[in-house]
């Protein structure tokens, strides 16, 4: 089996993580017998001091002849100044639109071993295990008309959407909650938004078609202090493109930083997998970023595109194994933590590719038995 992906890994800190995680991709691989064939292509500010775009054709082109697109993370302090159509974070907007998944899936679980990282007490985030499902092609983001005066000094967006957009995003989050402990929550604003009053609707009659699940409602401010008070009481979130941007970034407390965040876009031509957070510039370099995020996406990759099950767990629990033993990234160091081991970007993605490589031999030896 041969599995195409082309590679954007973007600005600052994107081209270090997505290093490690194409590293992990690359050993699965070998240790089971299948290959990847990774394209590397521009895109954000790379692709902007290359050739004047944001997301070139050539990319683009790439993208939609791949299996799946894995990015690093777009943006740079350089670009502000530029209008928004033409920063990199709208070559990132682009990518979405062109390759059509409209479900963005964001996991945010909470390792026993990061239980001190998170300002929130253990007790209170111990087994938290959260799924987003974030409508992304859809909202404020992508809603028509927008605009903004300078000479009025108005500012408009639009947040729109139609039942059908609705009904395929909710389908999806209900379907993986059947997988998991078969409760969704719907977080929406219909006391004041009609957009919200639609949304509502149209979620408790797709609801009807999966009895087995359990759905409840909450108002986004609500699910705001919720997500921080009681984490462990939700299962699949299911939310607006604007609203799920916001609550997921949120939930990174609950796993104690935005590094360890992956996430996947699923349900459109190709699939795209980015780490959730953006690109720090600041840090760029320095041996500091968290790869982690990047390699929990490549496990999503896995799952989602390949359909390889076993080897995205296989991912997840070296993942895990190598924080239980101590080991921290500088997002993840705390001053009140004896034993743990500060070490580099590149550090990390080596022990996480020492543990896998003992998970996947020990796996095979046992099926040889």
């Amino acid at each position: 089996m041969k599995i195409k992906v082309t590679i954007v890994a973007g600005d600052g800190i994107g081209p270090e993580v997505t290093r490690e995680a194409v590293h992990i991709l690359e050993s699965v691989g070998q240790l089971n017998g299948y290959k990847f064939q990774f394209t590397e292509m521009p895109i954000g500010g790379v692709a902007i001091r290359q050739h004047g775009s944001p997301l070139p054709t050539t990319t683009l082109d790439a993208a939609l002849d791949s299996d799946a697109v894995l990015l690093g993370a777009v943006g740079g302090n350089e670009f502000n100044s530029l209008p928004p159509d033409k920063r990199p974070e709208a070559g990132l907007l682009q990518l979405r639109h062109a390759l059509g998944g409209f479900a963005n899936l964001r996991p945010s679980v909470a390792y026993a071993s990061l239980s001190n990282n998170s300002p929130l007490r253990p007790e209170v985030t111990d087994g938290a295990d959260i799924l987003f499902v974030r409508e992304l092609l859809g909202g404020l983001y992508f809603g028509e008309p927008r605009s903004w005066d300078r000479e009025t000094g108005v500012g408009l967006n639009t947040m729109r959407y139609t039942r059908d957009e609705v009904v395929r995003v909710a389908r999806i989050a209900f379907e993986l909650a059947q997988k998991r402990r078969k409760k969704v929550t719907s977080v929406d604003k219909a006391n004041v938004l009609e957009v919200s009053q639609l949304w509502r609707a149209t979620v408790i009659d797709v609801a009807a078609e999966y009895p087995d699940v359990a759905l409840e409602h909450q108002y986004v401010d609500a699910c705001a202090m919720h997500l921080m008070n009681t984490p462990r009481n939700f299962d699949v979130v299911v939310t607006e493109n604007l609203f799920g941007d916001i609550l997921s970034d949120e939930a990174a407390v609950i796993t104690g930083s935005l590094g360890m965040l992956p996430s996947a876009t699923i349900g459109g031509k190709v699939n795209l997998y980015e780490p959730v957070h953006g690109s720090a510039p600041d840090i760029a370099g320095t041996g500091k970023a968290n790869p982690l995020g990047a390699i929990l996406t490549a496990a999503m990759l896995l799952r989602h595109t390949a359909n390889l099950e076993q080897d995205a767990l296989a991912i997840e629990t070296a993942v895990q194994r190598v924080l239980t033993r101590g080991y921290r990234t500088a997002d993840l160091a705390r001053t009140n933590q004896p034993g743990q081991q500060i070490v580099t970007t590149q550090e990390m993605g080596r022990l996480v590719f020492e543990v896998l490589n003992e998970i996947i031999d020990r796996r095979q030896a046992m099926h040889a038995v």
